[in-house]
Order: structure tokens, then sequence, then C-alpha cells
């Protein structure tokens, strides 16, 4: 149940000569830990125009600030690369703790607004939100988060805190903004220790830069103290959205102390790079029909029966190699073996190779122990074969698996490219699942399917 992330994001043309080459990944440290909980990261940011010539083979906003802790960023180094291979510039970038796991309390005081999954103010959200106050975080002492150099590393269980999420930032304001459309984005990565139930997540969310804080008056925090947080879940467990607190139909969890749901949901796009163990991973593309975040209610947030009449693509089009029927590509020993350290690549091709053109194409590239392996190929009857995800191959899959196709309901990959344009916040996280015990990426889902079906895992 623990594990090691090493992740170099790189952008960019000539991608062979620059990377594979080492100059990016020579920095890279191979670090091992004893903590049977914990996940660490290991940050490398590159930015270079992606050229296709090239061949790897060949809302959750929150409202006062409190003022008994300082909201100190641990120091995230990152690198940002233009032009030929290897001119690379260090960003003295950070990252910050998502508000929903930060101390709220009363501004007249130290008495909690919110207390295990019960809130303890009242009136309307804003006022609720007027009278609280976001704390700053002790990262290590309460929540396992630390750096070192460019290491970031998480703890799943410090004290009573479970899991984190965490942002990274440009300044201490303003989350770094990522463009990826014609870009590429690497890390590697070391799951040897992450066991099937947990996921350790790294993906990106279309947020506003400044966490919502110029939008609503009532957010005096911002991306300091890491609001604004969405995704393509549309989740209401957020406790402050839009600037104003989710009281209304706050209902506490069943299986989770520390958590519960409102009557509002955070929604926008997602786009997926990682979600993974070491027995299995998937990257999965989430549009949206809304742009940046939206506060959802009713059938906007496509809750429970109306999953696919909300604003979001819950399901997304993924690649999962098990999924898509090849159970020998990724796992302990097996051709991606995640008993030791690979590099996983992510292309965004678009179709007139620039920055401006419309996203076809998500491709999926591996290296391990000096070799680029491709993407496992599909191999599911009446699925073509092929590697990377495209508007084509996310049709033929939902027929055949007997899904929606809410993915193109909610406007495919063009749409998907529409939020990589206008810029994502880099999310990492470790984390559980409450809801679906995480069996939706590793095992039978649902419960009540037949395993036979194309589609279903075997867990370890």
């Amino acid at each position: 149940m623990s594990g090691l992330l090493e992740i170099l994001l790189n952008v960019g043309d000539d991608i062979l000569g620059a990377l594979w080459k080492g100059w990016a990944i020579k920095d890279a440290r191979w670090l091992g830990f004893g903590d049977p909980h914990q996940l660490l990261f290991i940050v490398v940011i590159m930015y270079r125009r992606l050229a296709l010539a090239s061949s790897l083979l060949a809302v959750a906003s929150a409202q006062q600030v409190g003022t008994n802790t300082a909201e100190v960023h641990p120091k995230l180094p990152t690198q940002k690369c233009t032009g030929n291979p290897g001119v690379c510039t260090t960003q003295q970038t950070s990252i910050v703790l998502d508000s929903n796991w930060r101390w709220v309390h009363f501004t007249g005081g130290y008495n909690n607004c919110y207390t295990g999954n019960t809130w303890a103010c009242t009136g309307t959200g804003l006022q609720c939100a007027q009278q609280c106050a976001l704390e700053g975080a002790d990262y290590s002492g309460t929540y396992g988060i630390t750096t070192s150099g460019n290491a970031l590393t998480l703890k799943f269980v410090t004290g009573s805190n479970v899991g984190s999420r965490v942002y990274l930032l440009q300044d201490d304001d303003h989350y770094s903004m990522l463009k990826l459309k014609n870009q590429e984005f690497t890390f590697d990565v070391d799951m040897s220790n992450l066991g099937c139930g947990l996921n350790g997540a790294l993906y990106f969310s279309e947020m506003l830069a400044d966490g919502g804080k110029s939008q609503y008056a009532s957010n005096a925090a911002g991306a300091r103290y890491g609001t604004g947080y969405c995704d393509s879940q549309c989740p209401h467990d957020i406790k402050f959205i839009s600037g104003e607190a989710n009281i209304d139909g706050w209902t506490g969890s069943p299986n989770d102390p520390n958590a519960g749901a409102g009557k509002y949901g955070s929604c926008c796009s997602e786009m997926d790079i990682w979600e993974a163990n070491k027995n299995a991973a998937a990257y999965t593309p989430h549009p949206c029909t809304v742009t940046g975040p939206y506060r959802c209610s009713g059938n906007d947030c496509g809750d429970d029966a109306n999953r696919y009449g909300g604003v979001c693509d819950k399901d997304g089009c993924d690649f999962n190699s098990w999924r898509m029927g090849n159970q020998d590509f990724l796992g302990p020993g097996k051709t991606i073996n995640t008993n030791s350290k690979f590099t996983v690549v992510t292309q965004f091709i678009t179709d007139d190779g620039t920055a401006n053109g419309e996203l076809v194409e998500i491709r999926r590239i591996y290296v391990q122990n000096g070799q680029v392996i491709a993407n496992s190929n599909v191999n599911i009857p009446g699925i073509p074969v092929g590697n990377s995800i495209t508007d084509s191959f996310c049709q033929v899959q939902k027929t055949v698996f007997g899904d929606t196709n809410s993915f193109a309901d909610k406007g495919g990959l063009s749409k998907m490219g529409d939020a990589l344009a206008n810029g994502m916040v880099l999310v990492m996280s470790v984390w559980d699942d409450h809801a679906a015990n995480m069996l939706w990426l590793d095992s039978n889902y649902p419960t009540d399917g037949d395993p036979s079906k194309p589609g279903y895992y075997q867990c370890y």
C-alpha cells in the first residue's frame, strides 16, 4: 500500500534527442521509503512544442483566511524547456493543499465551523462562508506531505488524516496553468508497493488560476489556500463552492467520518493522465459541456440514475490495457513490469500539428530499462486494433462494451482539447474509494456483472 511516482512533464519537439538521451531524466532520483502508506512524486516540468515528425517508436471556493497557522507552501521546483533540447530554466513552483482537507473555524475565534462530517455554522451558504475561515496547513505534521528538492512525498495515513490532494502553484496566489494541446507530458513512476484498492493519481482539472478569488467576493482565500477544485464527477463533498458553503442539504457520509455531501456539485473537464496501482492503470479524458468550474444542482450534476444527463462525462473514454484485452502488458513481472521504475509518455496530437489545431488523438508510450515500448494494442473482438484514444476508438469501444457514449455526447476530444487549450491545473493525490472501493480500476465492476464480459479485471 505504498508507492513511488517519479514525474517528468515534457512538452515539446525533438523529443527523442531530448528525453531519451537523458538530459531530462538524469536528475530524477530513485528513492525508497519504509512507511507502508506513502506515495512519492519527483517532478520535473518542461515545455516544448510537440513535433509530430518525431516518433518514439522509430469549484470549490472557500471564504475567509485564518491567522492561527501561517500558510507556507512547500517548494517543488520544476523546469520549463523551450527550443533546442536541453534549453531549460528552473521554475520556482510549489504545491498547495486542497482546501477540503483544512481546518475551518469561526472567524471570531477557534471554534470549528465544521467538525467530523457536520457543519456548525448556520444561515445561508454565503453567510456561512463569511463566518468561517480556512487555516494554514502543517503539511508534514498533520498531512504527511513533504518535499525535498524536486521530490514530493504524500503519506496515505498520518495520524487521523487519510489521503491528500495537492496542486502545483506558479506563485503563492496562482496555480500553474498547463496548456497541453500539441504537447507531451512525461513522468517516471514506481508503483511496486501500491496495491489494489488504492489510486496514485496524477491528472488535470480545468480550475481557475486564482482558485476563484477574483470571481467571488466571499472567497478571500483563493489558490493560496487550495480553493476552486472541480472535476468531471461533479463531487458534492466539496465544502465550499463558488464562494459559498455547500451547507444546503449537507448529509454526513455513512462510511467516512470526515466527509459528507451537499446540494451542489463542482463540475469541470478532467484529463486523467495516470490513475493506477501496481496491477492496473488507465488514462482517460472526461469532457464537460461547460467551460471551467461550474456549480451544479439537480439534473446538471448527473447523479445516480441521471448519470448521463449531467454536464460532464463521468465515464470518460478510458484506455486500460487489461480492460482492452491484454492481461499480460502491465503488472508485476509483465511487459511493463510494475516491480520497478518505468516512464510514461502521453502525447496530445492535433489535426494540424499546432497548439491551435483540434485535438484528434491521445497517445500513450512507455520506456523501461532503456527500451521504448508501444502501448498495448486492443485485443477485443469487434474493436479495431489500435493503441491510442481517438473519437472513433471511443465510439466502437462504447458500442462493443454496451456502454453509453456520454463521451461523444459531451463533445469528445474536441471539447477535451478546448479545456487543454484554456489551461488546466496539475493535481497529485493518493486516495481510496469509499463509493466503489476502486473496483472500476482493478477488479470486477459492477459487482453483479458478468466477469467474462470484456472490460472486467482480476486483482492480484
